[in-house]
């Protein structure tokens, strides 16, 4: 459909079946930077909430869900299953898979890759600039990679160009400047590895092993 509300002038938006959009949200807003497409796909039962930003040029799948406050950037190509909280922030050039969840306060730097069923918690934030302000920082920009099933505590920061394993686990508070291999807990500033996850009891004594 061609969206249109508010007298802003957005793009063409695309909203699968059983779209939730609160009025109070923005869909469809079109990007500043130049050679930036003006469509915007989303896919079935989407839930949008009030404050809420989306701007055209991205692909979003089926089941999205927003929090409040969320903006979510141009060129961006994001998986089913898609749950991002309030005031958090994806930048323009992100890839980002399925069943993906983001908490509240997190900023996405551009260029980064998420990969399928990542969780992060409450003020996470993602660098992806070597150079801070050299005029040509943008031709080495890239952000860091999640692999697949890691999870990220409260009030990580993670540099650019990094990679975080499949399965690990970033405890809160931490640093990561270097890679972190798959399947091990990391905390600390700068982070490191403390113990494999297999190795890992539950505290509670609720269950043997927490992520087994």
């Amino acid at each position: 459909m061609n969206h249109k509300e508010n007298s802003r002038k957005l793009g063409e938006v695309y909203l699968g079946p059983d779209a939730e959009v609160d009025p109070e949200a923005i869909v469809g807003y079109l990007s500043p930077r130049g050679n930036v497409s003006s469509k915007l796909e989303i896919g079935e039962k989407a839930r949008i909430r009030s404050g809420s930003v989306i701007y055209a040029g991205s692909s979003i799948g089926a089941f999205l869900e927003t929090g409040h406050n969320v903006v979510i950037r141009e060129q961006n190509r994001i998986g089913d299953h898609f749950s991002i909280w309030n005031n958090s922030v994806v930048d323009y050039g992100c890839q980002i898979g399925n069943n993906v969840k983001i908490h509240c306060n997190i900023y996405i730097s551009q260029f980064t890759v998420i990969e399928d069923d990542v969780f992060m918690a409450p003020g996470v934030t993602i660098a992806n600039d070597i150079h801070p302000g050299c005029p040509q920082s943008g031709e080495c920009m890239r952000g860091p990679i999640f692999k697949k099933g890691c999870r990220i505590g409260v009030n990580v920061t993670v540099v650019p160009y990094v990679t975080i394993g499949e399965g690990s686990l970033v405890g809160s508070g931490a640093v990561v400047t270097k890679d972190i291999p798959p399947g091990v807990l990391v905390y600390g500033n700068p982070a490191r590895v403390h113990a494999r996850l297999a190795d890992l009891r539950c505290k509670q004594g609720r269950r043997k092993a927490p992520y087994l």
